[in-house]
């Protein structure tokens, strides 16, 4: 909360109060409980599929190749140590022989999204820049994970049944 609320609550008589320096968006996007119209709405934070394949700068290409090959994903996330997103390689650029590691075949910074963006806007953006996935990640660029755009749509219309690409 802003510090204004933070003291107008200490000054009614709370005890536990804090002053959360990140916003309502961070907080939200760390799933943390919030309040209000949106509470109900669901994420791409929520959404988004945690099992993603993920590796180092340092990786050979063939390594993760192969794992792309048994895992459910066409793309692999390249993370330093502390988890945080570097690039993102397709398979198609791995079989493309664009070098003998990661951080040759990596395509940098890819465009990220925040946890808390609601399903529906992320839909929105994805079908008019014709996205079929997105990577999710913390305000600090911490990979949380991958959200697919028929999974999104599935979460906005229950009653839809895929198709929408994905």
């Amino acid at each position: 909360m802003s510090p204004r609320a933070a003291w107008l609550l200490e000054a009614l008589g709370f005890s536990d109060v804090s002053h959360y320096l990140g916003g309502i968006s961070d907080w939200s996007a760390a799933a943390l409980p919030i309040e209000g119209h949106l509470a109900e709405e669901p994420t791409i934070g929520a959404l988004a599929r945690r099992d993603v394949t993920t590796c180092y700068l340092g990786d050979p290409v063939d390594e993760i190749l192969e794992r792309m090959g048994l895992e459910a994903y066409a793309t692999c996330f390249v993370l330093n140590a502390d988890g945080v997103l570097l690039g993102r390689i397709y398979r198609s650029d791995l079989r493309a022989g664009r070098g003998p590691t990661a951080s040759d075949a990596m395509r940098p910074g890819p465009s990220t999204y925040r946890p808390d963006m609601t399903a529906r806007d992320m839909l929105a953006r994805m079908r008019e820049h014709n996205l079929h996935t997105a990577p999710v990640t913390t305000s600090d660029g911490k990979l949380v994970g991958l959200v697919r755009r028929r999974d999104l749509a599935r979460a906005v219309n229950p009653r839809h049944e895929g198709g929408v690409g994905g």
